[in-house]
């Protein structure tokens, strides 16, 4: 089977994996939700081990840190004031990492991570990963996209959640997963299949 030239080939978009120590980090939604539960990702800990080795690179470069937490409200499985809506140990902030609150897909959207980018002088270069492939994770990648940053997908340190497709029928977990960054790679940015092909 042929593939389609990809959009961003068709626009000339760059498509060159970026050096992590020309980038900022942003860490979406690493939280207790995805690890128990009626949330729970079946590849969240395999993601976990992952975007810790990436969460060291970073500290060990001095890239800029920026953890986004969702917040669903008191009671919910996205309850940030719960050990369940906590970030998971391995990804833990340490002191002067900025925690950006979101209630939305898109972590730009009614938030101050904008304003957080702008202070840290942060772009054009994201490099993004976390919980879910198919919704957070490729709603903030557009959002970062539409704001003229490049955002970065690390596949390996994402995750997602098998689901019903349309016509019912299950969709599993690795499939949604491989779509979501399918999309983002379309168009939003370039997606590094392991934390190791990031350059230094």
């Amino acid at each position: 089977m042929t593939v389609s030239t990809t959009l961003r080939d068709v626009m000339g978009l760059d498509g060159a994996l970026p050096a992590l120590s020309s980038g900022t980090l942003v860490l979406i939604d690493f939280q207790n939700t995805y690890r128990t539960g009626v949330m729970a990702l079946p590849d969240a800990d395999r993601a976990l081990d992952a975007a810790g080795r990436l969460l060291e690179r970073a500290r060990a470069a001095g890239v800029p840190v920026v953890h986004v937490v969702h917040d669903g409200g008191e009671g919910s499985p996205y309850d940030v004031r719960a050990e369940i809506g906590q970030i998971a140990p391995h990804v833990a902030p340490r002191d002067g990492e900025t925690v950006v609150v979101k209630r939305f897909p898109n972590s730009f959207h009614e938030t101050d991570l904008l304003d957080v980018l702008r202070r840290l002088d942060a772009g054009p270069d994201l490099i993004l990963a976390g919980f879910m492939t198919h919704m957070c994770v490729q709603f903030t990648a557009q959002g970062a996209f539409n704001l003229g940053y490049r955002p970065t997908v690390v596949a390996e340190a994402c995750a997602t959640r098998p689901l019903a497709g349309p016509d019912g029928a299950p969709v599993p977990a690795d499939a949604l997963h491989a779509a979501a960054l399918t999309t983002i790679g379309d168009m939003f940015g370039p997606v590094a299949a392991r934390v190791a092909d990031l350059p230094g």
